[in-house]
């Protein structure tokens, strides 16, 4: 019996260690985490719903792009959508989810071009570094016509 309650002090501890999730956690920054969110939220409401330009003075010169049809840095981020936002006016991503963990933001998005698109699911990522966002990832995918489930995509 000894063996079987050190075996079931053992797994309540396992479990209680699990329960409280990585050790990291606990020297979180939340505070830090929560104003980089809101930065985020801020340049992309500006940026992507608003097509104001001028949002991006929160994004690095030298931002990282791992987007495969960008290049690196600010000015061809903004080059890109100002053509893009010009020929689409339209375009809006609404944000449905955020959160945080360290200096990684993270999105996901609902972005249409005019009421009647079904759109793309868009989980975006954003690395923010002594108030820039100094790079990004992102992964797309189309909003189909029918599913196999009733969850939707958001």
């Amino acid at each position: 019996m000894t063996s079987f309650l050190r075996s079931a002090a053992l797994a309540a501890g396992l479990i209680l260690a699990l329960a409280a999730g990585p050790a990291q956690s606990a020297s979180r920054d939340l505070a830090a985490e929560e104003a980089n969110r809101e930065l985020v939220i801020v340049f992309y409401n500006r940026f992507f719903n608003d097509h104001d330009i001028g949002a991006a003075d929160v994004v690095a010169d030298d931002y990282i792009q791992h987007n495969p049809r960008l290049p690196d840095g600010k000015d061809t981020l903004v080059s890109f959508f100002t053509g893009f936002f010009k020929d689409n006016p339209r375009w809006r991503e609404r944000i449905v989810r955020s959160g945080t963990d360290g200096d990684l933001v993270f999105l996901q998005v609902h972005a249409t071009n005019g009421p009647d698109d079904r759109g793309q699911a868009i989980m975006e990522i954003f690395r923010v570094k002594d108030g820039k966002i100094v790079e990004h990832w992102d992964v797309v995918q189309g909003v189909p016509e029918t599913a196999a489930n009733a969850n939707t995509m958001f």
